[in-house]
């Protein structure tokens, strides 16, 4: 397959997951669609390195991951963050509570090697699946260092329209508040914006072009992998958590200004590199492997979806935090960043085609989606990961 024809194809499949939201209004999300559409494919006619072929291989996914969660960083304030302590709190319940009905339910139809081998991919990334896979392949137990890596590839499935469905609810609540005037647009941010750059403020604005943007940007990534590696001998820090807290830190001080990556016309690219790289992840999830797997799989999913929903609730009602917006919160830890920004987004734009309403919506529900996402994926479940895979 020739490189331009594998982009097209690949790209297409991402525009045929954003007209069924868009024709849904987000009751099925693009991500879920573009799921399905590449497990076909793979199935089917897909070469399988057809993303790398498209012109996206993994290092230059790295690359870009690094600078999206940077930018992330500058959509959150440290203000936000301290108001966003309810936040962290239903996030780490809610993995909880997939843990205590996984260990208590579960136990009583898989062995516990099983469980155990489930829950930090389950309630985590990419990391926590390679290591919980590496671990289970060391101890001779083959079919569950398959599972580790499928759960990963496939708990989407379940948190992709629960997400959206949550959302949704939150969104049209929200809405009806703004209307009663009980919900006010936050005017702090348009003070911000005059001066965000405050260590730029004497530089013209012809000045700050789109290569200065991304040099910045880069410099700040740059900084959290640096970071992470010189402590590294003393404690291991995942860079992109760091990159996360640069962003935040670069924002904060003026060394950024808030979605700096929108602001460099990078954006729409690198989201769509980065869509293609996970969905890149299916490749390994073939039709006879699903089928050994299959009874286990849906049946810690299910589990760990109910223990989740149950603690968030129960968190949720003690934190006064609306169920639906604790649910979604806790729902991240089953797909993460990017995910999280994109349903976010998706449901805010179907809910309303009015900006401020808009605004209004993604001031109350992107933050707390997004710091759910990285609580849970980056680093919760990666510590999790490291004391399961003892346990083997």
């Amino acid at each position: 397959m020739s490189q331009m024809l594998a982009f097209v194809i690949i790209v297409f499949i991402l525009y045929v997951g954003d007209y069924v939201a868009i024709r849904t209004n987000a009751w099925v999300p693009s991500i879920f669609i573009c799921a399905v559409l590449f497990l076909i494919g793979y199935w089917t006619f897909f070469p399988t390195e057809i993303v790398a072929i498209a012109g996206i291989p993994e290092v230059v996914a790295t690359m870009l991951m690094f600078l999206l969660i940077t930018n992330m960083g500058t959509l959150l304030s440290i203000k936000e963050l301290k108001q966003q302590w309810k936040t962290i709190l239903i996030a780490l319940t809610g993995i909880l509570g997939a843990i205590v009905v996984l260990f208590l339910a579960g136990s009583l139809i898989y062995d516990a090697q099983t469980i155990i081998v489930a829950i930090p991919p389950l309630v985590g990334g990419i990391v926590s699946s390679l290591i919980m896979s590496e671990g289970a392949a060391d101890a001779g137990l083959t079919q569950l260092s398959v599972f580790a890596i499928v759960i990963y590839v496939m708990q989407g499935f379940a948190g992709y329209p629960l997400t959206s469905i949550m959302l949704k609810r939150e969104g049209k609540q929200l809405l009806k508040k703004y209307h009663n005037n009980e919900l006010t647009v936050v005017e702090e941010a348009e003070k911000e914006e005059k001066e965000e750059l405050k260590l730029f403020k004497n530089v013209p604005e012809k000045y700050n072009t789109s290569y200065f943007k991304f040099f910045r940007l880069g410099l700040v990534a740059f900084l959290a992998y640096l970071v992470s590696t010189l402590l590294e001998p003393v404690v291991t820090v995942d860079a992109y958590v760091l990159c996360l807290v640069f962003g935040i830190l670069a924002k904060h001080f003026g060394f950024l200004e808030t979605q700096v990556m929108e602001k460099a016309n990078g954006f729409g690219f690198a989201m769509l590199a980065l869509l293609l790289f996970i969905l890149d992840g299916l490749k390994n999830a073939t039709p006879s492997m699903m089928m050994e797997i299959l009874f286990i799989l849906v049946g810690c999913i299910v589990l760990g979806v109910i223990g989740m929903y149950i603690f968030s609730f129960i968190i949720g009602k003690i934190l006064k935090v609306s169920p639906n917006l604790a649910f979604a919160v806790t729902l991240t830890s089953l797909y993460g960043f990017p995910a999280d920004y994109i349903i976010t987004m998706e449901v805010v734009n179907s809910l309303t085609p009015k900006q401020k309403e808009r605004d209004v919506l993604t001031s109350h529900m992107l933050p707390p989606m997004l710091v759910g996402g990285f609580i849970t994926v980056t680093i919760v479940s990666v510590i999790l990961a490291g004391v399961f895979v003892t346990y083997i």
